[in-house]
């Protein structure tokens, strides 16, 4: 047959283990896909490779076209053996985008859980369902899920850094999520709420505040970052609040589906009577909070810090944290939030002429 089509100007093409090439789906039966790439036989997919591409071989029909992968140049009593492994691959991605979009519901298997979440698995893809994407009551014991299939819409598909992350909670309890976006909705920016924290963690605090939809009072959570918490410099959010506390919130905006909330910009900013409350040359009393290079600064009132320059602090003379001291002001910058301070003597420095 070959030296036929030589003779007719014909020839066939030859491969190599790894290639990738394009392929013309002619049958497909229970445990075989058999494909036309060109050669001088038939290329099949078979055994293990069949049913790692048993999803995505449902999808095609005779005619279609396909990339395969030859696995091996020694053909068998059916044909070449290929793989569809990237083309299902792709498709498999393709489909959990589009499921994404779509919002979707998808069928998981759970390989294993942890304190974190569940490590899952779609049509050969590892994905991951967070604690905090598990619905209240699948939560409750987590070990019993593995080898179950369960329920899942995906929230984040990325195929170029293998991200895959689906959520529970959007089936389970789609209901309140729904009711929670609504009432997101209605929240105008720079509108005040009184909430109760829920949870401190040491990049700030979650804050449950309630919200009419309607006829119904709907709690939505919320985040009080660090920076958000007081006008005071504050290391650890667990020294301004804590669990159960009612505190006063401003809408700042929605992030990543999150509402950002301020506790400080539901409070007088101190800086807005600076000006007026502190004079040129006024005596004040303050206290250490921190030190640096270039001087020391001092707490005036919660959220208003004023700085003795190095210059202005007599050699040999140290200070502590939280030590008073007595101090005049030099000069008061509002639009910088700044405020100079020099340094009440009360004794002769040493080396003082």
């Amino acid at each position: 047959m070959e030296e036929l089509l030589m003779r007719a100007g014909g020839s066939f093409k030859t491969f190599s283990p790894g290639e990738k090439v394009s392929a013309k789906l002619l049958k497909i039966t229970k445990k075989t896909a058999t494909f036309d790439i060109g050669g001088k036989s038939e290329a099949v997919v078979v055994g293990d490779y069949f049913d790692e591409a048993r999803e995505f071989l449902s999808t095609l029909k005779e005619g279609d076209d396909v990339d395969v992968e030859i696995i091996s140049t020694e053909p068998t009593n059916d044909g070449l053996l290929v793989s569809l492994g990237k083309s299902a691959f792709d498709a498999v991605w393709e489909k959990l985008e589009s499921a994404r979009g779509e919002k979707k519901q998808l069928t998981v298997t759970v390989k294993s859980g942890s304190s974190a979440g569940l490590v899952v698995e779609y049509d050969g893809v590892s994905g991951f369902i967070p604690k905090s994407q598990l619905g209240s009551d699948i939560a409750k014991d987590t070990d019993k899920l593995v080898g179950t299939r369960i329920k899942v819409k995906p929230v984040e598909v990325g195929k170029r850094d293998n991200k895959l992350v689906f959520s529970e909670r959007e089936v389970s309890e789609a209901d309140e999520i729904n009711l929670v976006r609504q009432a997101m909705e209605t929240i105008d920016k720079d509108e005040v709420f009184e909430g109760t924290v829920m949870k401190v963690t040491n990049f700030g605090a979650f804050v449950e505040i309630s919200v009419k939809v309607g006829k119904k009072e709907i709690p939505v959570e919320g985040l009080v970052h660090v920076s958000e918490l007081s006008w005071e410099k504050t290391a650890d959010p667990a020294d301004e609040v804590k669990v159960g506390d009612k505190i006063k919130v401003k809408m700042l905006g929605v992030d990543r589906g999150k509402l950002a909330l301020s506790a400080k910009a539901a409070q007088d900013d101190p800086w807005e009577a600076a000006e007026k409350k502190y004079k040129k040359d006024q005596k004040v009393v303050g206290k250490v909070v921190r030190q640096s290079d270039f001087g020391t600064f001092v707490e005036l009132e919660p959220g208003i810090e004023g700085l003795i320059h190095i210059t202005k602090i007599p050699p040999g003379k140290r200070f502590e944290k939280s030590q008073e001291v007595a101090c005049y002001v030099e000069e008061v910058d509002k639009k910088e939030r700044r405020i100079s301070l020099g340094l009440i003597l009360t004794a002769k420095p040493v080396g003082y002429k």
